[in-house]
Order: C-alpha cells, then structure tokens, then sequence
C-alpha cells in the first residue's frame, strides 16, 4: 500500500511539474501548404487539362526587352561587323508589314498620315540565298573534287534545307528577334530571315567574312553526316560501274568473303568487290544482293574521298594556319 501511495504522489507530481512548463512554452502549429491550396492547385490543373496550356508570347512582348539593345548584342556575339540599319531590315519580313498595315486599318489611322517607313527583307534574302549557295557550290566541289555534279548539289540542297536553316537560325537567337505576324515563326520565314542575315552581312564586311559565317555555321552541319543520307542513289551498282569506266579500271566483280547464321532467322553475309584481283572494298547485309549494295557504296565512298575515316576539315582561322609555315620558314 505504501509502495503504491508513493507511486500515485510521485506521477501527480510529475504531471503537475509537466503543466507548469507546457504553459511557458508557447507552440504554434506550422503547415508546409495551406488548406485552400489544396483545391486551387487541384483547379488550376483541371483548368489546364481543358484548355490546354497557354500560347507561347514572343521575347519583344515580355519584360526588359530592348530591340535596339539586343540587335547590338546579336552582332557582338557573332563577332560580325554590321550595318546596324541592315540588319535590322533583314528581321523585317512582307508578313509582319501586313499585319502592321491592318492594325492601323482596323483602328482608323490613315495610311497618309502614320505610314509605316519600313522596308521588308525580300531583295537581302534573295542577295543572301543566291550568295550562300554559289558559295557551298564552290566548297564542295573544292573539298570534294572527285564528287559529280549530282552530289554536289544534294550535298548543298541538305545545308539549304529548312531542317538545317531553322536549327541554325533557333540557335544563333535569330527566332527571337524575327519580326513576323505568327509565333511561334514558321519555318520559311525563318528560312527567309536567315538568308537575309546573310545578305546583310555581305553588303557590310563583304564577301570574304560572309564566306567564313557560311563556313563556321552551315558546313559545320556536315560533321557527322553520311554521304548517301544526303544523296539518295537507288542504284550504287550501277554508278560504281560508271566512275569506274571512266576512270579505265576493270569493272568490279562481288565475291562473297565470309558469313554468319546463313540458316538462321538473322543471317550475316559481307560481300566483296574485286577489281583486277584487288579489293575495292566489302560491305555487309543481311542478304547477298543487300551486302553487295553497301560493298557498292562503300566503294563509292573512297572513290569520291567522303570515307568515315577522312581527315576532319579544316576550320582553324586562316592565320592559325600560317603560323606552321612561318615557323618552318624562320628555322
């Protein structure tokens, strides 16, 4: 009895000694979101479920935008010299004037009055395109002298494209200082835009550094590429026997060297092309007539100098290309 009375005083001393600090310690109840938080979030993503997200606003209408400003910047980071009055005439496209021009229409202002002294960027485009393809024309036929004519100009209407334009174009910053009625800009008058940027820059720095923005910006996209992802030739055979003819070599005969699995689901044969008891070259297939048509355009490869094993071009600045010789000639 005694052990137990003890018990009891000491847990009610405990509990009272318990109250008394609760009470000087003051706690408040902290929650990581509120409780309305929960259906307005719940809400806002049904509401973006519907109605789907948002149409995206162009660089010019948000926040801290300085045309002026961003034209400037747009010439220092490609390290080009232009006339800043030009380029800004090559973002201006027929579209975007268009659109000006009904605005005003719309809101009563008459064209005598307020006319928009604007030029559009048709004649810099046109300087541009006609310029930029002479100019890969000449390139290849310069780096590839063995490439027919055929080759040549699939090789200059891949870095024409507009696949290859509008990537280049989106990552020189050129979409967002695009003038134009649609955004985001559609891919010819992003195409138009970026001739026309290249005319620009013909008529400030001249033909030369126009050459060299061709060259660090376009054929740079060549890196990587086959020949006959840009060339379609549907008979590499046939052609192989052409250049060979000209070139007065024996015309080439397929031999089959070796294969793998030929009774299996996945067979493997490598056919190889041998032209006065020498290989050409071997391509692999999974049937003969398919091993000999990759053995065809492997051969065709090393023919016209495009093999994978090629030496990379040459894009150095020409006085880093000097510097060798100047250093032989002085020792």
């Amino acid at each position: 009895m005694a052990s137990g009375y003890l018990l009891n005083r000491g847990a009610l001393t405990l509990g009272i000694h318990c109250q008394r600090v609760c009470r000087d310690i003051s706690l408040s109840q902290v929650r990581e979101k509120k409780r309305w938080m929960k259906a307005y979030t719940y809400l806002m993503a049904k509401k973006l479920k519907l109605e789907g997200p948002p149409p995206p606003t162009p660089r010019s209408q948000q926040p801290h935008w300085d045309y002026h400003a961003e034209i400037q910047a747009f010439t220092h980071r490609l390290h080009e010299n232009f006339s800043l009055e030009l380029l800004k005439t090559a973002f201006i496209n027929p579209c975007y004037l268009q659109m000006e021009q009904e605005k005003r229409k719309g809101l009563g202002v008459e064209s005598e009055t307020a006319a928009l002294v604007l030029k559009d960027n048709m004649q810099l485009s046109k300087k541009g395109s006609a310029f930029a393809e002479s100019f890969l024309i000449d390139w290849c036929r310069a780096s590839f002298p063995s490439l027919p004519a055929i080759g040549v100009e699939s090789i200059v209407g891949h870095l024409t494209s507009p696949a290859v334009i509008t990537y280049v174009a989106r990552n020189l910053g050129i979409e967002d200082l695009t003038m134009s009625a649609e955004f985001p800009v559609p891919d010819d008058v992003l195409c138009s835009t970026f001739m026309a940027v290249i005319g620009a820059l013909q008529e400030s720095s001249g033909a030369e550094r126009t050459g060299l923005f061709l060259r660090d910006f376009l054929v740079t996209q060549l890196i990587g590429k086959d020949l006959f992802d840009m060339w379609t030739v549907v008979n590499p055979m046939g052609l192989l026997v052409e250049e060979l003819t000209k070139r007065k070599i024996p015309l080439p005969e397929p031999r089959l060297i070796r294969s793998a699995g030929a009774s299996t689901v996945l067979p493997l044969y490598f056919v190889g092309l041998y032209s006065d008891k020498k290989l050409l070259a071997q391509g692999p297939g999974e049937t003969l007539a398919a091993a000999e048509e990759e053995a065809a355009r492997v051969a065709l490869r090393k023919l016209y100098g495009y093999t994978e094993n090629r030496r990379p071009f040459d894009f150095s600045p020409q006085q880093q290309q000097q510097q060798p010789f100047i250093q032989s000639a002085s020792n």
